[in-house]
């Protein structure tokens, strides 16, 4: 805080009458100074109201988003995407917001990775919603080895870049942030299910769910190690959506449910099936219409 100043007098005293009166500079004592006001701190910029009712809706991410093996064999299926999907089944969040069918996009891509999402953002302003939602990084730890997993520092950067991509064009969007889901708990429902470990063996998520029934110490590392980038990412995911005030992360909602075999697809044992994805629209949908970020 500004100090106040107190009037100093700078005279020197008198020319020996002992009156001070003298008219030379020896003698006349300075003029007393105001003092001045404290000076008032600055006022901080109010955090943006969440807007819990958006009138819009873009959506980012990968086959998750895309409905991707939820209705048919290596298909996307975007009518039971828990973001923007049209199916009653689903129940999608822009149905539970009543957002009109012109004003949803679906932008995500299957395959995806998070290097991916900045030119997705891109797309997702020109619209200049009112929210955008994201959900990606799956891929980026489901890859052929763990040695081949996208570094967290690089999925780090390139998330914020895709923040900052969409801001230049769309300030004012809000952005829900889904986190990924747990991989190793899907390895550990489907491992001792009759179909899933033979479907896993035809190249899913291999860093995760190649032989599934392998226990041995190579085996166990090599899973932990893939659901130690999956906490990794989703870390980088809440800190850097922390640091954009328009931006709300689910607060490991989707990472910790404790999804079962029932809710995935029956094609792959992977993606979502029709009730994995009503789940997403639920946490959502719970998430986005608080009136307070989750703690």
């Amino acid at each position: 805080m500004a100090a106040v100043l107190l009037a100093v007098s700078c005279g020197s005293g008198s020319d020996g009458d002992g009156d001070g009166a003298s008219g030379d500079a020896r003698g006349t004592a300075s003029e007393p100074r105001p003092a001045r006001s404290p000076t008032p701190a600055p006022t901080p910029t109010p955090t943006p109201e969440w807007d819990t009712s958006p009138g819009s809706l873009a959506a980012l991410g990968d086959s998750i988003t895309r409905g991707y093996d939820a209705c048919s064999l290596l298909a996307d299926c975007p009518a039971v995407s828990w973001a923007t999907g049209t199916s009653p089944e689903v129940d999608s969040l822009a149905a539970r917001l009543d957002i009109p069918a012109t004003a949803r996009w679906n932008l995500a891509r299957s395959g995806a990775l998070m290097a991916g999402l900045p030119a997705q953002a891109e797309r997702a302003a020109a619209h200049r919603p009112e929210l955008v939602t994201v959900l990606i990084g799956a891929n980026d730890a489901c890859r052929p080895s763990v040695g081949e997993m996208t570094p967290v520092d690089e999925f780090r950067a390139d998330f914020a870049e895709a923040l900052r991509t969409l801001r230049r064009d769309s300030p004012d969007t809000r952005v829900y942030v889904a986190g990924i889901p747990d991989l190793e708990r899907l390895w550990s429902v489907g491992r001792d299910h009759p179909l899933a470990p033979q479907v896993w063996q035809l190249g899913i998520c291999p860093s995760m769910l190649a032989d599934p029934a392998a226990e041995d110490p190579v085996a166990v590392e090599r899973r932990a190690a893939v659901a130690a980038r999956v906490r990794a990412y989703n870390t980088a995911l809440r800190e850097v959506c922390a640091g954009d005030p328009r931006c709300r992360h689910d607060g490991g909602a989707v990472h910790e449910y404790r999804f079962t075999t029932r809710e995935l697809s029956t094609w792959d044992w992977f993606h979502p099936g029709t009730a994995g994805q009503r789940v997403l629209a639920g946490i959502a949908h719970r998430h986005i219409t608080a009136g307070r970020p989750p703690a």
